[in-house]
């Protein structure tokens, strides 16, 4: 897998060469180098012991680079968690501006008011004025005693309130007065407090944004630190890939060139048999079409079954369709299973051809081996050649006696392309 971060990719790779396909090793040197000179059984044992210290090596870089690649996603999640914490603040931080612009609005028209009332106010006060003077030419000696006794405008009209030559609506005009700017004054002193209170949270607000935002460019240092050390230790994989690869490149020619003796040998060794017992039959006890027999197109496949490498333990379709590829016969697609289905329809001996697919649509003995089968091709004199993991050459009568575990082995024509 891959994680897309910041136009960057971090790339997972697994190991070079799958853990499983050394789990056969014994047994695939045993079986394919029977027969092989002495030198390439010692060359394939050497390159196998530097091909596994190299994986070794390797899966021990690969599981840094893993734990690495998990630091880096946890860290990943932590600043994705700080900048939602951050946007949220931000909008807390819109939303109480809004609530101080708003307050602002309403002081603004209560100002507004205010200086309205203000204006009134002193039409009022310039009424009552005129009215105190017209009461004190008309000779109302209280009335100075009050205008000399008073200290303010507001004393005076709180006295000239309780005289009782004062008029009814005259009462009514100050009680509104005072009404009206007691009203104003509080009604400005709540809106006053309000907005403070608001200023107070945004600047709360902005203070955990500051720390949010500083905790963000921390960890934005950090993973730019591991992204550094990733890529070091990408660049070790990387080289260690290669060595692994031209090992294994190494152990498969390696690994040809002893099961091509061993074939050689055992070939050898079975006319050497022939010729004691005198039978110099083409068609071996096991049966099947002699190799010597095989021409043109069967030959090619035949020769590619040497040269076509293992595409991997579990691939034994995947390298027969490779091999009639490589011999330029064509593509032919499909697990084990679906090529006994279509194309294997004979358990004659007496019909085996050499370039025939041999398959079993199950088997008993793997997992995978119930499920898809599995195949090789006959290359002539009893013998076929199969991928387990590595290119084996083993007699079809073995081959038939374990794999026929749940269906008959069947053989045919791959494609229905007949080559002799």
């Amino acid at each position: 897998m891959s994680r897309q971060i910041e136009g960057s990719v971090i790339p997972r790779r697994m190991g070079a060469i799958s853990r499983r396909a050394f789990a056969g090793l014994a047994t695939a040197l045993g079986v394919a180098l029977v027969g092989a000179p002495a030198q390439a059984l010692a060359d394939l044992t050497d390159t196998e012991a530097k091909l596994k210290d190299a994986q070794a090596r390797y899966d021990a870089v690969q599981e840094q680079l893993e734990g690495i690649y998990a630091e880096y996603e946890a860290l990943s999640a932590e600043q994705s968690d700080t900048l939602s914490r951050i946007e949220v603040k931000q909008t807390e931080i819109d939303q109480t501006q809004i609530g101080i612009d708003t307050t602002q609005d309403q002081i603004s028209e209560a100002q507004r008011d205010i200086a309205r009332k203000e204006v009134e106010l002193e039409e009022d006060q310039e009424i009552l004025g005129k009215r105190v003077a017209s009461a004190y030419k008309a000779g109302n000696s209280g009335l100075l005693e009050i205008l000399l006794s008073s200290s303010s405008f507001e004393e005076l009209v709180s006295n000239i309130y309780y005289l009782d030559k004062i008029s009814a609506s005259d009462r009514a005009m100050i009680d509104a007065v005072k009404a009206v700017k007691a009203e104003l004054d509080e009604r400005r002193l709540q809106l006053e407090e309000h907005k403070a209170a608001l200023e107070e949270q945004k600047t709360s607000l902005e203070g955990q944004r500051a720390e949010l935002e500083e905790l963000n460019e921390q960890q934005k240092a950090q993973l730019k630190d591991m992204m550094a050390k990733q890529k070091e230790v990408q660049e070790v994989l990387s080289g260690l890939d290669a060595e692994v690869s031209e090992l294994m490149a190494k152990r498969d020619e390696e690994l040809l060139a002893a099961q091509r003796a061993a074939a050689a040998a055992e070939e050898a060794r079975r006319r050497a048999e022939q010729e004691a017992s005198g039978n110099a039959s083409n068609i071996p006890t096991g049966g099947g079409q002699d190799s010597s027999s095989a021409t043109g197109a069967a030959r090619a496949v035949v020769n590619a079954c040497y040269s076509t490498p293992s595409p991997g333990l579990g691939w034994c379709a995947a390298w027969c369709t490779n091999v009639f590829v490589n011999a330029g016969i064509g593509f032919f697609g499909g697990d084990a299973c679906d090529m006994y289905a279509n194309w294997c329809y004979s358990s004659d001996k007496s019909a085996l051809k050499v370039g025939m697919i041999v398959a079993v649509s199950t088997h008993s003995h793997t997992s995978a081996g119930r499920i898809y089968g599995h195949i090789g091709i006959y290359i002539g004199d009893g013998m076929m050649m199969d991928n387990v993991g590595y290119i084996r050459t083993i007699s079809v009568d073995e081959w038939i006696s374990f794999y026929s575990t749940t269906v008959s082995t069947r053989w045919g024509w791959l494609g229905g392309v007949v080559l002799s």
